[in-house]
């Protein structure tokens, strides 16, 4: 359903964060004026105006995952522990490669390629000792857990294992990427900057901490607002580019640079809560019972029939009742819906200079 989709191979993983056993090193401290202004970047500035589109929310840590959640495939498999990323000499001289697949392509070969549905990494490859790797960044508990929650007994408000982050891993799987996607050197930088670049990574992951599939626009025309950006796979990519060339690096490709995106058409969005105020209070039942539901045609393991009446269930939502939930910086929107309602594109981003 998106393009950021892990890959469940054999290539060996260099966990950023987490692991398996969530052993992670704090790689930031915030001072006192960084953590009071992460406190007023929110939906709304000091003058009370809504901001748009909505500032992703950063923490100063990852917070470890609930027990409950369990990826169907392991995050990143067969990694360092403690998220190190190999130190580069300064003299060194660093390929850097725009790699692109086909999500699931290691499944269905180029299946979702054909509706340009893909996956972005960046792979490096060192001059001095003739190793290259890879570092891409997706869900840890797979897309579907990070778009919709569960439900369960024993929580009011509906459950979500929404979690993203970096993986690093030596080897470029040329065959992955090349067989129905794209490996194409971009540029080169020195050890130094790839050093510099591994600190940055460390500390955009650590802060960056869940997933988000939605860009949610007033309209496809090229003036439209943009109410909430996407996290996900290639936004990590474009940060990372943006990061290499603050660093000073030159980037450029012989090909056009597109990118998925999948997008919800609405009107101007209407803030509800979070969890404390919709589910906790008796005067919002009538609101959180209706999140529930709409989350409930979206639940995991149904049979046939189920899903069929799930999806008639999403379409009068969506469609006749043009109603959307989002949950967005752990709080809940309602987004107005409008005609296309939802599109999925592959648009150009050009590399940064």
């Amino acid at each position: 359903m998106h393009s950021c989709e892990e890959r469940d191979d054999e290539s060996g993983g260099n966990f950023l964060f987490p692991d398996s056993s969530m052993k992670r090193p704090v790689f930031i401290v915030y001072s006192v004026f960084q953590v009071c202004f992460l406190a007023l970047i929110s939906s709304r500035n000091i003058n009370g105006k809504q901001v748009w589109p909505v500032p992703y929310r950063r923490f100063d840590r990852r917070p470890d995952p609930d027990p409950y959640c369990q990826a169907l495939y392991t995050f990143c498999p067969t990694g360092d522990p403690d998220g190190r990323i190999p130190y580069m000499r300064d003299s060194d001289v660093i390929s850097v490669f725009r790699l692109q697949t086909p999500v699931w392509e290691f499944k269905y070969g180029d299946l979702l390629g054909k509706f340009h549905i893909m996956h972005d990494a960046i792979g490096f490859a060192s001059s001095e000792t003739g190793r290259n790797y890879t570092m891409e960044w997706y869900e840890l508990f797979q897309l579907g857990n990070c778009t919709f929650p569960h439900e369960r007994e024993d929580t009011a408000a509906p459950f979500w294992c929404n979690q993203g982050a970096a993986c690093f891993f030596e080897g470029i799987d040329d065959l992955h990427w090349q067989q129905n996607g794209t490996v194409e050197k971009v540029g080169e930088i020195s050890g130094e900057q790839f050093n510099d670049l591994a600190r940055w990574v460390q500390e955009d992951n650590e802060t960056g901490i869940y997933y988000e599939t939605w860009t949610v626009r007033s309209d496809p025309g090229a003036n439209s607002t943009t109410w909430f950006e996407s996290y996900d796979c290639s936004q990590f990519v474009h940060r990372t580019y943006r990061k290499m060339a603050e660093l000073g690096a030159k980037l450029s490709s012989k090909t056009q640079t597109n990118y998925t995106k999948i997008y919800l058409y609405s009107g101007e969005p209407t803030y509800l809560g979070d969890d404390d105020t919709i589910f906790g209070q008796s005067s919002m039942k009538t609101l959180a019972t209706d999140i529930k539901k709409f989350y409930h045609s979206f639940q995991p393991h149904q049979s046939m029939i189920q899903f069929i009446l799930s999806l008639i269930e999403v379409y009068k939502k969506v469609v006749l009742e043009k109603t959307f939930y989002l949950y967005y910086n752990f709080e809940y929107w309602h987004l107005p819906m409008k005609a296309p309602y939802i599109q999925i594109t592959y648009e150009e981003v050009p590399l940064p200079h």
